[in-house]
């Protein structure tokens, strides 16, 4: 059974940095990192497979976020730079089978998600 540990998430000042965390437990062909704003629907930031260790970027992490992993720790990241105050959301690892990897439809395990929260 796959299962999804996040952590990392927090305050920050726009253009600061945050690293956020996901722990795997069991095996996913793709791992993904998403955020949601309340009323609005879940947004792809960066995904990868695993096995090619090539990432995936959506238009609002393009040249701020990088996503990596440590496969030794089963640990995948997302490190976000310059943040914005748009960036706010609530952050979601995810695993998943398909190859669209920025659509949260090809994606069945979540983690609980961690809060960002950029303000002045």
């Amino acid at each position: 059974q796959v299962r999804l540990a996040e952590s990392g998430g927090g305050s920050v000042q726009p253009g600061g940095s945050l690293r956020l965390s996901c722990t795997l437990s069991g095996y996913a062909y793709s791992l993904g990192w998403f955020r949601q704003v309340a009323g609005k629907e879940r947004e792809g930031v960066a995904a990868m497979h695993p096995s090619s260790d090539s990432p995936f970027y959506g238009d609002v992490a393009r040249g701020r976020f990088t996503i990596t992993q440590d496969s030794a720790k089963k640990t995948f990241y997302l490190q976000m730079n310059r943040l914005k105050p748009e960036d706010t959301a609530m952050y979601f690892c995810a695993a998943g089978r398909g190859e669209r990897l920025l659509d949260p439809d090809e994606y069945d395990v979540w983690g609980q998600g961690t809060q960002v929260t950029v303000s002045s």
